[in-house]
This record gives structure tokens, sequence and C-alpha cells, in this order.
């Protein structure tokens, strides 16, 4: 398989028969150009768009102008979004913290979040492969006081521990690095993969922040976690999996 970052929290993801469009923001040179239009709606088989949440940053309903340009498109939304009306009942598979889709390729499982709608675990070709959307520990300690902050810590945790309830390990973890956060930005980050055995840790959420999303990558191989540096917008990255 392959990712293919695009901007932000945006992701694709390539395998045999399929791509998956994550969080869709902007394409990977602006907002209307770039790797999705130029490549990835021209490729065979199943596409599938995910959007994790209604915020701007996470969803764009030009993905919707996706099914003039690709045979077979299916989305795959959180209910926050037709909660808000951006879009059509008939648009989407709507789902909820606990609902789930499966077909023939692919299960999409969906998880909670610390801000709006929530996450998703993708099941495919063996893989789990995790999409937080906005789930991280947003603390904000460097603007809160200690009660505030640790009540947020502590919405963090109880997301997580669902989370582990299903599973222990994941393969591929796209995951918000953000320094907006100050001095204990990557304090979420790693407490994920404190507690979720994560081969391939990708982080997102850094806007052009390259150098402070490349600093967790010490502390992703602490916990056995392989981190690709992140240094352009439309970069494809091979996942290279450890056989079992």
């Amino acid at each position: 398989m392959e990712l293919i970052y695009l901007y932000h929290s945006g992701f694709a993801l390539l395998g045999e028969g399929f791509t998956i469009i994550m969080d869709y923001f902007e394409d990977s040179v602006s907002a209307t150009s770039g790797i999705v239009h130029d490549e990835l709606l021209k490729r065979p088989g199943k596409l599938y768009v995910l959007s994790s949440h209604s915020h701007a940053d996470h969803f764009n309903k030009n993905v919707l102008t996706f099914r003039s340009e690709h045979a077979d498109v299916l989305y795959i939304f959180s209910r926050d979004i037709l909660e808000q009306k951006l879009v059509e009942p008939e648009d989407a598979v709507w789902l909820g913290k606990g609902e789930h889709y499966a077909d023939e390729l692919l299960q999409v499982h969906a998880f909670g979040s610390t801000d709006i709608g929530g996450s998703f675990l993708i099941e495919v070709e063996g893989k789990k492969i995790f999409h937080a959307g906005d789930l991280n520990n947003w603390h904000w300690m460097d603007e809160s006081d200690e009660a505030e902050w640790r009540g947020y810590e502590r919405h963090f945790l109880c997301e997580l521990a669902d989370i582990t309830r299903y599973t222990r390990s994941m393969d591929v973890v796209m995951f918000p690095v953000d320094p907006r956060l100050g001095r204990e930005y990557m304090r979420g980050p790693r407490q994920f993969v404190e507690q979720i055995k994560t081969s391939i840790f990708v982080p997102m959420h850094f806007d052009e922040a390259y150098d402070k999303a490349a600093a967790f990558a010490p502390i992703a191989r602490e916990y056995g976690a392989v981190m690709p540096e992140i240094y352009s917008r439309g970069q494809k990255i091979s996942l290279e999996f450890n056989k079992k």
C-alpha cells in the first residue's frame, strides 16, 4: 500500500483495487489542483471518501463533485456533517461513534473524538489504518489552569480507552502533532503510542510546521514505531510492513 500526504490532515491510501481519501480539505497543490484531481480520480477501482467531522479544515463539500469524475465513489462521513446539513442524507454512509461499515474490500469502525465528529479505524488488506480526525489531548496547558487542562486530558484518555478495548495494536496511525498546543504539544501522540502499539506513525494537523512534526520521530521510535518525515504536500509514502 501507499500513503499520500495531501495537506493538513488530508491523506490518500492506495491499495489493490481501491483508493481511500481521508479528510480532504485541499488537494496537494492548492484548493482545487494536485494529485487527487490529476491522478487519483482517474485511478481504477473503488474510491472511498472519508470525512471525520464538519470542521472546514477536515471537510470540503467539493468532494461530492468527485462523482462526476469517477464511476464508483462511496462517501463515508461522520454524522455531525449530516446534523450540520452540509450535504443531503442520501449523499453518504453516516457513522457515529460505535458504528461501522463493511463491504467486500474494507471495514470502517467509528471511534470518538475530543472535538466534534469522530475518528476512523479502517481495516483493509489485513491491516489496521487509523485516522484520528481531531482526536487528541487538546490540553492547552500554557493557557489554562491545571484543573481545566487535566479535564481535557481525562476526556482524551477516556476516548483512548474505548479504542484499546477494540485493539491494542495498529499498523498505520495518522495523528495530530500540533505545535499550537505549546511546550507539551507532543503529549497526546506520546500517550497514544504508549497505549497502542503502532507500526507506522504519521503526523498530521501541523500546517506548515514540518520541523515541529518531525521532532516527534525519536518518541515514535522509543515506542517501536517508524515515523516517515513529512516534508511536502503530495508526498508519497510507501508503507512497508514487517512480516509477522
